[in-house]
């Protein structure tokens, strides 16, 4: 049997729901931080489809001209991120979502304690930096990242792989003290221990480090560590959208 115009229109509205799309509440959130539309020139396409569209990329990890038809050309949706990229949108809007659920929970807007770790993963042959991670045997690139004691991403960098953790944490540390102030501690693992990065870091961002060691009775093995185990499930969140479990990127800034 033919479908009418009404199962047409139907099919429709079904079809453009993705489970990676905002919902109302959640769009009405960063909807204020979004650029006012300019009074004159041409009207601009609907920021909530140009999130979806991000936000189904970075969950499913298809390339940018792979982006289903239903959503907004890629060209447009790839050029809007890009400038939001540029003018320190995302920053601005992760920024206000983090106050809003630690409040949410009980706690002050602004953490005063993050937890500091690193995650290599591998690049493709869309070139730009990267570089090999020795330890992990993994050639790519580096996520320097402080999350506070809920697991909410503060800060990160992203640099080449071979970058050794102790020597990106005193610019990671500063970028969190310029953006928090109030952080006064971060947690960090033995792979950040000794006097000179302690002093590094400190010196940068007047923050001092806490060492989460391992027990020396433990040979092989997982093992939750205190505090510690906050920031590895931040990763772990962050590699469940399969555009971040690879880095598809060909700059370090995107």
């Amino acid at each position: 049997m033919p479908w009418n115009e009404t199962d047409r229109e139907k099919y429709a509205v079904i079809r453009t729901r993705y489970a990676s799309d905002l919902s109302d509440a959640e769009f009405a959130l960063i909807e204020p931080l979004l650029p006012a539309r300019k009074p004159r020139g041409r009207k601009p396409t609907d920021a909530r489809a140009i999130l979806n569209a991000l936000f189904y990329m970075v969950r499913t990890g298809c390339p940018w001209r792979y982006l289903p038809k239903d959503f907004p050309p890629f060209t447009t949706v790839q050029n809007r991120f890009y400038a939001w990229r540029d003018s320190g949108l995302w920053e601005q809007i992760v920024g206000t979502l983090v106050m809003a659920v630690r409040e949410a929970v009980g706690k002050e807007a602004a953490p005063t304690v993050v937890i500091v770790d690193s995650q290599s993963v591998k690049t493709t042959e869309a070139g730009g930096p990267k570089g090999y991670d020795a330890g992990k045997k993994i050639k790519g690139r580096k996520r320097h990242i402080a999350v506070d004691t809920l697991g909410l991403a503060i800060k990160c960098q992203v640099t080449t792989a071979d970058k050794q953790d102790r020597d990106a944490l005193p610019a990671l540390l500063k970028a969190v003290s310029q953006k928090s102030p109030w952080v006064k501690l971060a947690f960090v693992d033995g792979g950040y221990a000794g006097d000179e990065t302690q002093r590094a870091a400190y010196e940068a961002s007047r923050i001092r480090l806490s060492v989460v060691k391992r027990s020396d009775r433990q040979i092989k093995g997982f093992i939750v560590l205190p505090k510690r185990w906050i920031v590895e499930r931040t990763f772990g969140w962050i590699n469940r959208s399969r555009r971040l479990a690879k880095d598809f990127e060909t700059l370090i800034s995107s």
